[in-house]
């Protein structure tokens, strides 16, 4: 019996069984579906989060003093260490581009022609590298020492009338200080520009640390300086006490200036090699006795440095485990299928034994009979694998366009996905079809 004959018999046999062969394919089509739905849900949340690295932020390293025991995130822990005098030196450091001070501060309201607009948590001071130039969709960065800002799209289109370049924003600060800046520059996306934000779209408004930190706000934030400025929103209250903390911030020996929470080291390009130069430095410099971090480490804090994709690379391994367990899961689809295909060609086999007596009877060798219902399971394998494949991409679009992330397809599990589905179909069928190639055309004749 030729193959083509094989499949026509399979194919007419499952054409006369419509709704079970259906029921049949069911649990392929549902495994195969819900592993490439998930692997293409996660390849696309990988490659959404990746791709808001730009080829600046990737010669970046964020670093942040903390227990090295504490579980979390970026700056999960950190304590304010990192002074003024420090970043100059790393600044001045051949191995390093710039490197500058990161600190969010409290807000309570953003006030723009008499509009308020609560917000908590908004204000980020930095240098003004943090604000790269392939992230401005208009203006330019702020500069050190100026009253500017740089806001993004959910700050600029929350009032009334949209903040546009040039245009004055009121900032009230925690304690009812308030201080009014100039925007200089709109990002073109609301979504964080490093790690220590997260890249959720959240409102901001980005400042330089200079004089927004060591001015104005450093005195209210545990680990300043203690001076105050002389900006709109000097802190009245800072007097440098004479009451120490346990960070050793009003020790009279250590640093008398504003510390910061987190710092950005910049290497000099996105080679490998050049930003391990830059951590290596920037590390071996701020644990020495030359710093004023190292005054405040003690023995219970390490500094962290890790530029954007080593940090992603850990929500990535996350990401894959929970894949690979919800994969896992979905596989058992796979596994119940397979029994469903064995169970029907066994029901099979028991229904057309009479077939198979009259078969042999006019010459039908054992493994034509093989192969014919082998046939019959692959095909029911290959057809809930093709089901399952196209159920699977639909749903991973559509999964993708609802959470609104770049559509990355893993063709590789595509063809997997056919492979599975004919090896599902041998295995199930292979049993069924040896014990009917095994049948004895007497009995099989005589079978009612």
């Amino acid at each position: 019996m030729r193959p083509t004959e094989s499949l026509r018999l399979a194919w007419r046999s499952i054409r006369g069984h419509k709704l079970r062969s259906a029921l049949t394919t069911l649990g392929i089509v549902i495994g195969i579906a819900a592993v490439i739905a998930f692997v293409t849900l996660g390849a696309s949340l990988q490659a959404g989060i990746i791709g808001d690295i730009s080829p600046d932020d990737q010669r970046n390293s964020y670093g942040w003093a903390a227990d090295p025991d504490t579980e979390g995130g970026p700056l999960a822990g950190a304590q304010p260490v990192f002074s003024q005098d420090d970043l100059d030196a790393l600044d001045d450091d051949g191995d390093i581009d710039a490197a500058y001070g990161y600190m969010p501060l409290s807000t309570q309201a953003l006030v723009y022609e008499g509009e308020i607009s609560p917000q908590s948590d908004a204000l980020v001071a930095a240098g003004p590298p943090y604000i790269r130039e392939s992230t401005l969709e208009d203006g330019r960065q702020f500069e050190q020492g100026e009253r500017e800002a740089v806001v993004n799209p959910a700050v600029a289109g929350q009032f009334e009338e949209d903040l546009e370049v040039g245009d004055e924003l009121t900032i009230a600060l925690q304690g009812g200080q308030q201080t009014t800046v100039t925007v200089v520059g709109i990002t073109d996306s609301s979504e964080g520009l490093s790690p220590f934000e997260g890249f959720e779209p959240s409102p901001r408004v980005y400042v330089p640390t200079d004089p927004f930190y060591t001015e104005d706000a450093a005195g209210a934030v545990p680990g300043g300086g203690g001076e105050g400025g002389d900006g709109d929103g000097a802190d009245e209250n800072s007097d440098g006490g004479d009451d120490g903390d346990e960070n050793g911030t009003n020790d009279p020996d250590g640093p008398d200036d504003a510390l910061f929470l987190a710092i950005v080291v910049e290497a000099e390009s996105a080679d490998e090699a050049d930003i391990d130069r830059a951590q290596e430095s920037a590390i071996a410099y701020l644990e020495s006795d030359e710093s004023d971090a190292s005054e405040l480490l003690g023995d219970d804090l390490e500094i962290t440095l890790q530029t954007s994709a080593e940090l992603l690379q850990q929500l990535e391994d996350v990401l894959d485990l929970l894949q690979n367990f919800i994969v896992g899961i979905a596989a058992i689809s796979l596994l119940v299928g397979s029994i469903g295909i064995a169970n029907i060609m066994l029901v099979s086999v028991t229904e057309r034994t009479r077939e198979i007596g009259i078969m042999k009877a006019v010459g039908a060798q054992n493994r034509e009979i093989l192969g014919l219902f082998l046939a019959e399971s692959v095909v029911l394998g290959i057809v809930g694998a093709i089901l399952g494949t196209l159920l699977g991409l639909v749903t991973g679009y559509l999964g993708a366009w609802y959470i609104d992330l770049p559509l990355i397809y893993p063709y590789e599990y595509v063809a997997l996905a056919i492979a599975v589905g004919v090896l599902v179909g041998i295995a199930a069928g292979l049993y069924p079809a040896w014990r009917a190639a095994r049948t004895d055309p007497i009995d099989a004749l005589r079978y009612e």
